[in-house]
């Protein structure tokens, strides 16, 4: 099972991530934050490639999984990642159903796999 879900989109950067927030409201999430990562480095005298982090959350979702254990806290929001690699642009997310290898004593039911699932689609549609 992969820690992640990664495409590559030919779509400019910016669009990319635009299609990103769009989609991610689409599916009846939020989008909490982006991170600018590049930005943050930059401050600090370090220069990578275009990267964001889009936190994303669904109440609902979130609600289940802090209840079955509230340490799934560790891995929220979920979050999509827009990063340009070589001139390639990479839209990529954590997989929700790698969470009972964290947390096996969580009652989780199917969420995991509902919530990889619509993560997935976000990414696919953003390509």
């Amino acid at each position: 099972m992969d820690f992640d879900y990664t495409v590559t989109t030919e779509k400019p950067f910016d669009e990319a991530l635009a299609s990103v927030e769009r989609e991610t409201k689409n599916a009846g999430f939020r989008v909490l934050h982006i991170h600018d990562v590049t930005a943050t480095l930059k401050e600090k005298g370090f220069e990578i490639e275009p990267f964001k982090i889009i936190e994303i959350c669904n109440a609902k979702s979130a609600y289940a999984v802090l209840q079955a254990d509230i340490k799934i806290g560790l891995c929220l929001p979920c979050k999509i990642n827009v990063y340009q690699k070589k001139s390639q642009i990479f839209i990529s997310g954590m997989r929700p159903i790698i969470l009972p290898q964290f947390f096996p004593n969580a009652d989780l039911g199917n969420l995991p796999l509902e919530v990889d699932e619509i993560i997935r689609r976000i990414i696919d549609k953003s390509k």
